[in-house]
């Protein structure tokens, strides 16, 4: 339950209420692309309703009222609008990716089911992020109020972080290797509760896998070289009961397909959410505007607060079977949102298409290319004119957008489209010298037709 707003908070409150129906506004417009200018001005303004927010609050206070989970949802749309520019080496684009990371490792600590190579690539992205923001207050690029921001956002999800990888430095060297594996077949067993369809032979053989773990067993216990029994057994013993238990309920309610009925309208929105990530996951080069995530993720954290100490119940407080479905559901959804946010390229939408399509052409020159001629100047006529085309629109050397502004991402269309050039010009020396070959071979018929 959030706290009560204080007098001197309201006025901001309401400015800020104020910027999120404007930024919502501009999310909702895919009549036009989203300006710099007008994500600019907004920036100020709420970073002007921060610094206001900080001379009237205590630093050494935790607070969390409307006014805070009102910024919450401005700075994640802020966020995703400067990834939507293109300005993902910028502090704002920052914390949308670290909201989803935290969100992704609290769930990935609640379940305990991962291991050091799963941590790996969120410790990387962290520090990487961290670079970003030390450069822009190295510069004072942004309000001092921003960098404080995100630096709670990186507190938040170190602590996280900290908390995983010390619930695996207990693990015994002689268990990892069954830790791991055991990690593995967890997800392998909800993943086919959640698939439609029958699935015996995937279930049976991964029961027979666990049944080979268990009897390692020797009392309960997992055993090293020379029969010492190695600490942690309690990592690697939950996680087999674990599994066990979700291989049950597999079979219990034939493969989880059947989810309880006051579950089914959760399940069948986390299972349409999923496939549209998916679905974005395979086209986002073309079809993703990163304010779009926006909905998905506020939907996301809409079911995730239903449940009750980790659980969804029913009207009568009830834990209804379906549950580890529902789980797997969920955190899939974060993890395609968190994978669409890190993947985001440094190019404004406005030069998107110009970059897909230069992508393309590159693709299509390299492997005409690859399994060379000869060629004809027809052959390369479609390939001219489409570069033709893409050079004709710019000004000056550079992509211009709407209103007269310098679209983010031009070095990486500039290079893309000075690759395809060079590709082409590849493309007619080779066509030159297979017409001088036939030309030299022309000339060696007729002069022995000449001899004789």
């Amino acid at each position: 339950m959030s706290a009560p707003v204080a007098q001197e908070e309201l006025p901001i409150l309401e400015a800020v209420i104020n910027i999120r129906n404007r930024l919502t506004a501009l999310k909702r417009d895919r009549a036009e692309f989203i300006k710099p200018s007008d994500v600019n001005a907004l920036y100020q303004a709420v970073v002007k309703q921060v610094t206001k927010l900080n001379d009237v609050r205590d630093d050494n206070t935790t607070y969390n009222n409307r006014v805070d989970t009102t910024l919450a949802d401005v700075f994640s749309l802020l966020s995703l609008c400067y990834l939507t520019l293109g300005r993902t080496k910028e502090c704002p684009a920052v914390y949308s990716q670290l909201a989803s990371m935290r969100q992704f490792l609290s769930h990935m600590e609640e379940s305990g089911v991962y291991n050091e190579s799963d941590l790996a690539p969120f410790q990387r992205r962290l520090s990487e992020l961290r670079h970003i923001v030390q450069q822009d207050a190295e510069r004072s690029k942004h309000p001092e109020a921003m960098t404080k921001l995100l630096e709670r956002q990186f507190n938040e999800c170190d602590v996280i972080m900290r908390s995983l990888q010390d619930s695996l430095s207990v693990l015994s060297v002689e268990l990892v290797p069954i830790h791991e594996r055991l990690v593995t077949i967890r997800r392998q067993l909800v993943a086919l509760a959640a698939k439609e369809g029958s699935h015996k032979a995937e279930i049976k053989s991964l029961a027979e896998e666990l049944r080979k773990i268990d009897s390692k067993r020797v009392d309960g216990k997992f055993l090293g070289p020379g029969g010492i029994m190695p600490t942690s057994q309690a990592l690697c013993t939950s996680l087999i009961e674990e599994c066990f238990d979700i291989l049950q309920q597999i079979k219990a309610q034939d493969e989880s397909k059947n989810v309880a009925s006051s579950l089914k309208p959760i399940h069948d929105r986390l299972n349409e959410l999923r496939a549209e990530l998916e679905n974005l996951v395979l086209t986002h080069r073309w079809s993703l505007r990163e304010t779009d995530l926006y909905n998905y993720s506020m939907s996301l954290h809409e079911i995730d607060k239903m449940r009750i100490d980790g659980k969804f119940v029913d009207t009568e407080g009830n834990r209804p079977p379906g549950q580890y479905v529902l789980l797997y559901l969920l955190r899939r959804c974060y993890g395609l949102i968190y994978r669409l946010l890190s993947s985001s390229e440094p190019v404004s939408e406005e030069l998107i298409p110009i970059a897909n399509k230069l992508s393309t052409v590159k693709k299509c020159l390299n492997e005409v290319y690859k399994f060379g001629g000869p060629f004809t100047p027809r052959d390369l006529y479609p390939y001219q004119l489409a570069l033709h085309q893409i050079d004709s629109m710019r000004k000056d050397g550079r992509f211009v957008g709407v209103g007269g502004n310098i679209p983010e991402g031009q070095g990486i269309v500039m290079a893309h489209l000075n690759e395809c050039h060079e590709l082409l010009e590849m493309l007619k020396e080779s066509m030159d010298e297979n017409e001088d070959d036939q030309d030299y071979d022309d000339e060696d018929e007729s002069e022995t037709g000449v001899a004789e």
